[in-house]
């Protein structure tokens, strides 16, 4: 996907933002196949017998982009970083609706992986990510920032780079300092 389809996808999403209801109309058949990709890289990742669906995690993820307030769009890496923030938090509500952390077997450690964001195993336990997150946030909150980006929207260290406006190489020190934290949060996670 080239810069015409970021341009055209900007502009839908700046002609929504202005009430062009037109615009969501055109907008979504341009975005559903990468949000669908989206979503399945979130759900590979969840248990095998997961109910949630990849259809389901986007159309869920649709209704809550369109019942929220209006949001100031600036971009493509913009918008696909809301609905992977949104797509984090209905698998962690469903996986509070579940008590996913009950489970048998302890954690499976993460392992952070530069050039592929984050590789996660099969069982990645979506309340614990979100906690750790939440505790980087709350001394670093761009650094985690960084890291629900690369990891959740799975956007690259420009397009991060643009969401946060700072400069490419920001980026890259925020994801060394964040992924090393993580590292060690899950680590303790596993050992403890």
């Amino acid at each position: 996907m080239g810069k015409g389809y970021s341009l055209q996808v900007t502009q839908l999403l700046r002609d929504w933002s202005r009430g062009d209801q037109e615009a969501l109309e055109s907008l979504i058949p341009l975005v559903h196949n990468e949000l669908h990709r989206l979503a399945h890289r979130f759900l590979r990742h969840e248990r095998i017998d997961h109910t949630l669906q990849t259809t389901a995690l986007v159309n869920e993820a649709y209704l809550r982009l369109i019942e929220s307030d209006k949001v100031n769009w600036q971009s493509r890496a913009h918008f696909f970083a809301i609905m992977a923030n949104l797509m984090r938090r209905i698998l962690i509500d469903f996986a509070r609706a579940r008590d996913y952390r009950k489970r048998e077997g302890k954690l499976i450690r993460q392992e952070l992986l530069e050039e592929c964001a984050m590789t996660l195993q099969p069982d990645v336990d979506f309340l614990l990510l979100d906690e750790s997150l939440r505790r980087l946030a709350g001394f670093a909150p761009r650094e985690a920032r960084v890291v629900e980006l690369r990891f959740f929207g799975g956007l690259s260290a420009k397009e991060i780079a643009e969401v946060l406006k700072v400069t490419s190489r920001t980026v890259r020190r925020d994801w060394t300092a964040a992924k090393a934290w993580l590292e060690r949060e899950m680590k303790q996670a596993e050992e403890g």
